[in-house]
């Protein structure tokens, strides 16, 4: 049975894990910055071991912005990313939000479809380019 939570215990060390297991070319990261200015994370959990994550940043008024969706490779392709989205949506809808965001890759236009969003016109500047 997988445990999803918002706001669930959680330190670096286990998303560093989760990140190098799903993400290739991962780099050890200090996440307490990135989880210090969370308006709310979700984690699942799979006999303790976490095998799922999702973080919510918002603007402090009624746009939120869904980051690092992460679902384990072992967990993969079993619905359990539309359920942290989902349950991520949902906390930031009690928390005041009225906009949920997500940039994506094209690739990942299905899964986010699933998740409830609809296509949108965005910019991206790449601030490391200039």
């Amino acid at each position: 049975m997988t445990d999803v939570r918002v706001d669930g215990p959680l330190d670096g060390d286990e998303l560093n894990t989760l990140f190098h297991a799903a993400w290739p070319g991962h780099r050890d990261t200090d996440f307490g910055p990135v989880l210090a200015r969370s308006l709310l994370r979700v984690t699942a959990r799979r006999a303790g071991r976490l095998v799922g994550y999702v973080n919510v940043v918002g603007d402090g008024g009624v746009h939120a912005f869904l980051l690092d969706t992460t679902v384990h490779p072992d967990e993969r392709r079993r619905g359990l990313g539309v359920t942290l989205v989902r349950t991520a949506a949902a906390a930031a809808r009690e928390r005041g939000a009225h906009w949920l965001h997500v940039d994506h890759e094209p690739h990942l236009t299905a899964f986010h479809e699933r998740c409830g969003f609809r296509p949108t016109a965005a910019g991206l500047m790449d601030l490391t380019a200039v």
